[in-house]
């Protein structure tokens, strides 16, 4: 029971399969492409939904939409969306399901242009000397301009909303709450590496 004794953020209260997410991945940066898209892709198919739905399916997302590798699902068709709306282990919503598929074909195109996704992305990291205390809003301005600019370039299910619950999870902020343990555990979330 010494996971339970640790003081975290509210939202995986006593939850397991939240726990081990809050614990092991959310807000750890990460700078992997393919990682980032599987994210923008959950964070597609939790809209209107809850994370811990998402989360339970996670392992059958990653089967049905190759381990989230953009460049094999760009080429999905016709006969991959309904087969995908056939699988029951999914959230069988064929607007998300398509969007996630023309959202591959939009991240190739961003690797050509800016030499990765997780480029684009972190260049709308936050100062950190502006955020406001952890978890005490779900947009910034930061999330609106990511939002704005995928939009612009095309991407489906990415609202400010969406994107800043997107910069949580993948560390452009640190936005466990002040008690919570990981809190002091997460790296720096610093620039892209070398």
């Amino acid at each position: 029971m010494k996971l339970q004794s640790k003081p975290r953020c509210a939202w995986c209260a006593g939850v397991p399969e939240l726990i081990a997410y809050h614990d092991t991945e959310w807000g750890v940066p990460e700078h992997d492409d393919q990682r980032l898209f599987e994210k923008i892709c959950l964070e597609v198919f939790q809209c209107g939904l809850s994370w811990r739905t998402v989360l339970t399916k996670r392992e059958n997302f990653r089967a049905a939409f190759c381990d989230f590798d953009f460049y094999q699902v760009a080429d999905y068709g016709p006969s991959e969306v309904q087969r995908l709306l056939a699988n029951s282990g999914l959230i069988r919503h064929r607007g998300k399901i398509q969007a996630v598929i023309h959202n591959a074909a939009r991240a190739q195109e961003m690797v050509l242009e800016h030499g990765s996704l997780a480029a684009f992305i972190w260049q709308y990291q936050p100062d950190p000397l502006t955020l406001p205390p952890p978890q005490s809003v779900t947009l910034s301005a930061e999330s609106i301009a990511l939002s704005r600019d995928l939009k612009r370039r095309g991407w489906k299910f990415v609202g400010p909303t969406t994107m800043f619950a997107l910069m949580q999870a993948m560390g452009l902020m640190n936005d466990h709450e002040v008690g919570c343990f990981r809190r002091s555990l997460i790296p720096d979330a610093g620039q892209l590496p070398l």
